[in-house]
């Protein structure tokens, strides 16, 4: 595999063929660039007000990129390519479906403990997701696996620090009780888990 390289500012506004999500106001546009063979999600703030891109947009754009970073190689998330400027990030396209009740009968077997080992990666690399409830940031891609994207809300700690240690068991309940939704919602019948909290590293 090449190593990962974002697409330039040139090139996003040459090759963009999709908008994904307009951001409105204060968040970025969520666009999708084709160049050649290969496809990537850009989330830009290049287009919002001038105060926006000055402050919110490049803190958050800063602090998406160190999840990604955190989490690259992870099956279930996209692969990161990396910052295009201080205002955008690149990572791979994943297309998949919305999570939905509608896909109960199509979801193949196992797929919620499947979801489940995907949070508790995220957690054992000491990132809470917090937005795991809203249908559009779980994916269920073409192999049926689950694809987590948006780390627009997640908290970073590090799991080997004492600060780490106390509050991930107790933002990952966040994140617990998401699951619990999404299996209640998408295995007829299921008794909701105990909410449970970070894994720790071994």
């Amino acid at each position: 595999m090449s190593d990962p390289t974002p697409p330039t500012r040139a090139e996003i506004e040459s090759h963009t063929i999709g908008i994904l999500h307009h951001g409105g106001a204060r968040h970025p546009d969520v666009l999708l660039v084709e160049l050649g063979a290969r496809r990537f999600v850009v989330k830009d703030f290049a287009a919002r007000p001038r105060w926006i891109r000055a402050t919110l947009g490049r803190w958050l754009t800063r602090r998406e990129a160190r999840a990604y970073r955190v989490l690259d190689g992870l099956a279930c998330v996209p692969r990161w390519l990396g910052r295009v400027d201080g205002l955008a990030l690149a990572v791979e396209y994943r297309p998949g479906r919305r999570m939905s009740r509608r896909l109960a009968s199509e979801l193949p077997r196992g797929f919620i403990e499947r979801l489940d080992e995907a949070i508790r990666a995220l957690h054992e690399r000491g990132v809470v997701h917090l937005d795991l409830r809203h249908r559009s940031n779980v994916l269920v891609d073409a192999r049926g696996e689950p694809v987590l994207i948006d780390f627009a809300s997640a908290i970073l700690l590090r799991p080997d620090r004492w600060l780490g240690r106390a509050l991930l068991p107790r933002l990952a309940r966040v994140d617990r009780r998401a699951l619990a939704k999404w299996r209640q919602r998408l295995v007829p019948g299921s008794a909701p888990p105990s909410p449970r909290g970070a894994s720790r590293p071994t």
